[in-house]
C-alpha cells in the first residue's frame, strides 16, 4: 500500500488521460496515470497505416503543436507526437499496470487495486476508451483461428479469400488494403449502403470498387456460420455459401461496461448503456469519480473522440480544484 494519498488518479494513458494529467500539473495536483499497456495503447494497436479523420491540430493536447506534413496524420506520426508529449511533461505514469478495482470507502477516499499494488486517491478519472472489447457476432465458428476482430496490415491476407464484416472506417480500410495487396475480398454489410461516417476521401473509393466488381459486397446481409474453409451468409436473395480463408470481423468495439458497473457507475437502461455523469463537470453519480473521453458515450463509441473530448480534462480538474 502506498503511504500517500493522491489528489487524482487517472485510469488510462491515452490522449485524453494525458490531457487530464497536463491539467493536473498546471494546478499542481498530486496525480498518477495508470495504463494497462503502452502509452496511448489504443493508437499503438490501430492498423499500421491508418490515417486519422481529424487534422493534426485537432489531436493536440497541452497547447503543444502537432507538426505534420500531410493534412491528416497517420498512426506513426500520432505515436511520435504523444511520445514527445510525455518527454516534455514527464508524466507520473505507470505503464503495463492494470487496474482491477476502484471503490470508494466510507471515509470518502478511493481505493485503487491493480495487478501490481494498491493506491489511494481523493478523486479518480476513468479515461479507458473503448478499443479493448470487440463486439462479437455470436455465431457458430466465430472462435476459429481464421476469424480476426482486429486488423493490423494486409500482407498476411495477400492472395487469400478474405471476408470483411462491416461498413465502417475500419472495415472499409481493411477491405481496400487487402484488395490492393492481391486478396480476393468480399464484404458483408448489415445495412444497404456504406456508412456515411466513412472518411470522405475513402468512401468513393470503396463504392467504386464495389460497383466495378473488384470487391464483392452483400448488402442487407449477415453471416450465419463460419466453417474451416467457407462462410454461410444470409442475404435478401437467400442463403449463400462462399469459399473463405480469413474473416475480418471488424464489427466495432465497446468500453468495459462491467468495469464501470463494478465501480457503482449507473448506466442507462437501454441498449446504449450510457453512463450517468454531469455534462458540466464530467462527475458520475459517485462523488469524486469522473469520466473522460469516449467512455462517456457507452455503446455510442462514435460520439466522443480526441478532438471533441479534450475539453473534459480541463472541466474535470477545474471542478476538482474549485472544491
Amino acid at each position: 500500500m502506498t503511504e500517500s494519498i493522491y489528489d487524482l488518479i487517472i485510469v488510462g494513458g491515452g490522449p485524453i488521460g494525458l490531457a487530464c494529467a497536463i491539467e493536473a500539473e498546471k494546478k499542481k495536483l498530486k496525480y498518477l496515470i495508470i495504463e494497462k499497456g503502452a502509452i496511448v495503447n489504443s493508437i499503438f494497436n490501430y492498423p499500421l497505416y491508418m490515417t486519422f479523420f481529424s487534422t493534426a491540430e485537432r489531436l493536440e493536447i497541452g497547447d503543444i503543436p502537432f507538426n505534420c506534413l500531410a493534412p491528416k496524420p497517420g498512426r506513426q506520426e500520432a505515436l511520435e507526437y504523444y511520445r514527445n508529449i510525455h518527454r516534455y511533461f514527464k508524466f507520473n505514469i505507470n505503464l503495463f499496470e492494470k487496474v482491477n478495482e476502484v471503490r470508494k470507502e466510507s471515509n470518502g477516499i478511493f481505493k485503487i487495486d491493480t495487478d501490481k499494488q494498491n493506491y489511494e486517491a481523493k478523486n479518480v478519472v476513468i479515461a479507458t476508451g473503448f478499443y479493448d472489447i470487440p463486439i462479437e457476432m455470436n455465431i457458430p465458428g466465430e472462435n476459429l483461428p481464421k476469424v480476426r476482430h482486429y486488423y493490423k496490415e494486409a500482407h498476411e491476407y495477400a492472395f487469400r479469400k478474405v471476408l470483411v464484416v462491416g461498413a465502417n472506417n475500419s472495415s472499409v480500410d481493411a477491405a481496400l488494403e487487402c484488395w490492393r495487396k492481391g486478396a480476393d475480398v468480399t464484404m458483408v454489410i448489415r445495412k444497404n449502403e456504406i456508412n456515411n461516417r466513412v472518411k470522405y476521401w475513402v468512401k468513393p473509393d470503396i463504392e467504386n470498387r464495389i460497383a466495378e466488381g473488384s470487391i464483392k459486397a452483400y448488402f442487407e446481409s449477415n453471416i450465419t456460420e463460419i466453417r474451416e474453409n467457407e462462410v454461410e451468409i444470409e442475404t435478401p436473395n437467400g442463403r449463400v455459401t462462399i469459399e473463405n480463408d480469413f474473416v475480418l470481423a471488424l464489427t466495432g468495439y465497446k468500453p468495459d461496461l462491467s468495469f464501470l458497473e463494478r465501480m457503482g457507475i449507473q448506466l442507462s437502461n437501454d441498449e446504449l448503456k450510457i453512463p450517468v455523469y454531469n455534462p458540466e463537470t464530467m462527475e458520475t453519480n459517485i462523488d469524486g469519480l469522473f469520466l473522460a473521453g469516449v467512455v462517456c458515450g457507452g455503446m455510442q463509441t462514435h460520439k466522443w473522440f480526441i478532438e471533441n473530448s479534450r475539453v473534459h480534462a480541463r472541466m474535470i480538474v477545474d471542478y476538482i480544484t474549485s472544491r
